[in-house]
């Protein structure tokens, strides 16, 4: 059960972290100056993350049944609506100087990321484990070193298969979670 929640988990990290976005436009081209940038931007949205996931976790517990259905009935047309909106993103070419703070304030104020921890976050702490939370922050790392290296070793130009892969990946999560709140409904 360890292995399976983490590895679900470290393929859903990857999925949320590699859509081209705003934070992911910005890891792009402070890449293009240097690793560190674009890492650095990368740890500070995973700093919101975390953030997120404590204030999840410590409210875990209370949430009621019923307001579980739900969310995970929103949690999953959620995730659908963000691999539709993955389909359809396109790589902005223009960016601030991106550093750490730039990448938290992001993270912090992006209602995508806010939604998810509050409706798909719930799920995995409920329906699978802990594990998969460490896997899911294992993915965003893994993402969060690799892309910048790419970008700056390559250049820019595989946005079209990160989208395509991001976006298949978090349409099979958004059926499950869907089909788990549809059972929660049914019980």
């Amino acid at each position: 059960m360890f292995l399976y929640s983490y590895a679900l988990g470290i393929i859903l990290g990857l999925s949320l972290a590699g859509p081209p976005g705003s934070v992911n436009s910005i890891i792009a081209n402070e890449s293009l100056k240097s690793r560190l940038h674009g890492m650095g931007v990368g740890f500070g949205a995973m700093t919101a993350d975390l953030t997120f996931f404590f204030i999840v976790y410590i409210t875990n517990g209370i949430i009621s049944p019923v307001i579980l259905k739900i969310i995970y009935i929103a949690g999953g047309a959620f995730m659908l609506y963000l691999g539709f909106s993955v389909m359809r993103s396109r790589m902005p070419s223009k960016t601030r100087k991106g550093n750490y703070f730039l990448g938290l304030t992001m993270g912090l104020t992006n209602p995508f990321q806010i939604i998810w921890w509050f409706t798909a976050g719930f799920f995995l702490l409920k329906e699978l484990s802990i594990f998969s939370v460490t896997g899911l922050f294992s993915g965003i790392i893994i993402w969060i070193f690799i892309f910048p290296y790419v970008v700056w070793r390559f250049g820019t130009g595989y946005e079209k298969y990160i989208k395509i892969i991001s976006a298949a990946i978090i349409f099979g999560f958004a059926i499950y979670i869907l089909y788990a709140g549809t059972l929660l409904i049914i019980k």
